[in-house]
């Protein structure tokens, strides 16, 4: 928990659920807390004016052509054809698909950064802050805050909306590494930052 609660411009912010997929889901404990955290961010977002953006990994039949044997990561993912484009296992959870406001993006490596064009949709959209939430903490998770870290955004890491099929490992990676580069908070702080975000905006007014 943070020493203070972040100050926070909505329209400068963005909250990034990633690699929140019914089969990347299967891969870490009590799926279903992890699932009512994340809606708790995203009620708090749209209630905010915080842009919501999903990012998740599917992959066309030429996107798992184009996977070489030594990726570790993923080349056995395409030799078993999973998470290919269209199914259900690779869509975005539908207990976060709610009024079809976010955005989605869609990549074939781990970092949101990697294979997309999130970086000008967020510079477009003059956003310099990235709330990150998602699935797994030595996944998408590390790898997109080392990346956003080095293009200057600011990060806040919400830890529990954050899992790793090795609770150790995401405790330890959320210590260690990531909070060199990102704040990391609860989503209460983030409920917490939101509201007072929303409270300062009303006596500007």
């Amino acid at each position: 928990m943070p020493s203070e609660i972040p100050v926070l411009v909505p329209h400068r912010t963005a909250l990034l659920l990633m690699d929140l997929q019914p089969a990347v889901l299967e891969g870490i404990p009590e799926p279903e807390r992890l699932l009512e955290r994340a809606r708790r961010a995203q009620r708090t977002a749209l209630a905010a004016g915080i842009r919501e953006i999903h990012v998740r990994v599917a992959f066309a039949p030429e996107d798992h052509a184009a996977v070489p044997a030594h990726n570790k990561v993923f080349a056995p993912l395409a030799r078993a054809g999973h998470l290919a484009e269209g199914t259900p296992e690779a869509d975005v959870h539908p207990l976060l698909r709610a009024d079809g406001r976010a955005h989605t993006i869609t990549k074939t490596r781990v970092s949101a950064f990697s294979t997309t064009g999130l970086d000008p949709l967020l510079r477009d959209q003059g956003v310099d802050t990235l709330v990150l939430a998602g699935i797994f903490t030595s996944g998408v998770v590390l790898s997109t805050v080392r990346d956003a870290a080095d293009r200057d955004y600011r990060l806040l890491v919400l830890g529990d909306v954050c899992a790793d099929g090795d609770t150790d490992r995401h405790e330890l990676l959320m210590r260690s590494v990531i909070s060199l580069h990102a704040d990391v908070l609860d989503v209460s702080d983030f409920e917490a930052a939101a509201r007072a975000s929303s409270d300062q905006h009303r006596r500007d007014r």
